[in-house]
């Protein structure tokens, strides 16, 4: 079939097999023009491992230490007459070059927050692995089922307290526009928190210290986002930021475990910068914001992408010589670029004056819209679009 972009709100509902593998072959050749990360990991578990930062965070690990990898993701296979998600052909992508490279990669395709899964994993671990010495936890998704409660739980983006209005942007009709969002009641707060906190990270490392499969010395990190005040009712101080918090929390009695079981081991927050992800796409303002940014931190030569924030993240702070900086919270900041205050006083000036009809010239949203559809594939250099294509591939 010839496969064609269909955007559907902030998704896009097909993907393009070739061009997904373009795209991880982009993010593969930017790692490998970096110097080799000499004390990276070596047996690595990415728990959501298919898209955004934990593909990027699988591709650094793989292609610069040459670490061992198995991922862990939840993906559709293509239907009849329906392409397979993107993250179904990027871990193919990777999976081929990862094998023709020598190194070893396995996956399992499921649902992470289950028993099952974990299980799994676990399994493969101990035949294949023995121990790993990074569990990176890049979980996003719009909903869990408690692996214990069997109770499903969905999450909102909502503020908390009051009702939040301000400036948004459609960014496939290029319509900028005044959006009023409801407060979330305390019932979608706890769900929220059920799906996008910290307690299942904790399980995953609860059931792999018990089963005696983290290594000496051990490292986990998970990844969270602050930005600036203009996006905090909606994200910081909302319901996916109190998440977040409880992320923290997590963070902070795991890094305890590790300290004190598996040889001085850590764990971590790593706050990374605002981009164009499937997850980042569904949060309203956040798209007009990452549209400014764009615009400035590109005039800056500051912007960075999913590989480029991974990368850095594993050479200047998780595989340092020196080790990590923290802020006062016990944070690694890779968002330091974005969160510059030159950077931070040009989104307040252009955000007032941003409408639809100068929307081209004071934003990115070419950049951001080239972006998203490169997340299903579309808009790579090589790829013949007219061209008839199999959206059938096996999961190696």
């Amino acid at each position: 079939m010839v496969i064609k972009p269909k955007v559907r709100g902030f998704v896009c509902v097909t993907a393009h097999p070739a061009g997904c593998a373009a795209h991880v072959q982009e993010w593969i050749a930017h790692v490998k023009s970096q110097p080799p990360l000499a004390r990276g990991p070596k047996k690595v578990l990415v728990i959501g491992s298919s898209t955004g930062y934990g593909l990027a965070s699988r591709v650094t690990a793989a292609f610069g230490p040459g670490a061992a990898t198995l991922g862990i993701f939840f993906e559709r296979p293509s239907e009849e007459g329906r392409t397979a998600t993107p993250g179904w052909y990027n871990t193919i992508a990777f999976t081929k070059a990862a094998h023709a490279a020598g190194l070893y990669a396995k996956n399992i395709n499921g649902d992470a927050f289950s028993a099952d899964i974990k299980r799994q994993a676990l399994d493969l671990i101990r035949a294949d692995l023995g121990q790993v010495d990074l569990v990176i936890y890049s979980l996003a998704s719009p909903r869990r089922t408690h692996p214990v409660t069997g109770a499903v739980h969905k999450s909102v983006l909502k503020p908390v307290g009051q009702s939040y209005t301000n400036k948004t942007v459609d960014t496939d009709k290029g319509i900028v526009s005044t959006i009023t969002i409801e407060p979330a009641n305390e019932q979608e707060i706890a769900d929220t928190t059920t799906v996008m906190g910290g307690e299942d990270w904790e399980m995953w490392m609860q059931a792999l210290s018990e089963a005696k499969l983290l290594a000496p010395g051990a490292q986990s990190v998970a990844y969270s986002y602050i930005g600036p005040e203009v996006t905090w009712a909606i994200y910081k101080n909302g319901t996916i930021g109190l998440a977040k918090n409880d992320l923290e929390r997590a963070a902070r009695n795991i890094d305890s475990l590790l300290k004190l079981h598996h040889g001085g081991g850590r764990a971590c927050i790593s706050v990374n910068k605002a981009l164009v992800t499937q997850a980042s796409s569904a949060i309203p303002v956040v798209p007009l914001y990452i549209s400014i940014l764009y615009k400035i931190m590109k005039a800056k030569g500051t912007h960075e992408g999913c590989i480029e924030q991974m990368q850095r993240l594993f050479a200047t702070q998780l595989y340092a010589p020196t080790g990590p900086k923290f802020d006062a919270a016990g944070r690694i900041r890779v968002d330091d670029w974005e969160m510059r205050p030159e950077v931070q006083s040009a989104v307040k000036e252009i955000w007032p004056g941003t409408t639809t009809e100068n929307l081209a010239e004071l934003t990115d949203i070419a950049g951001y819209r080239s972006e998203f559809m490169k997340l299903f594939g579309f808009g790579l250099p090589g790829i013949d679009y007219e061209a008839d294509t199999e959206p059938h591939v096996p999961i190696i």
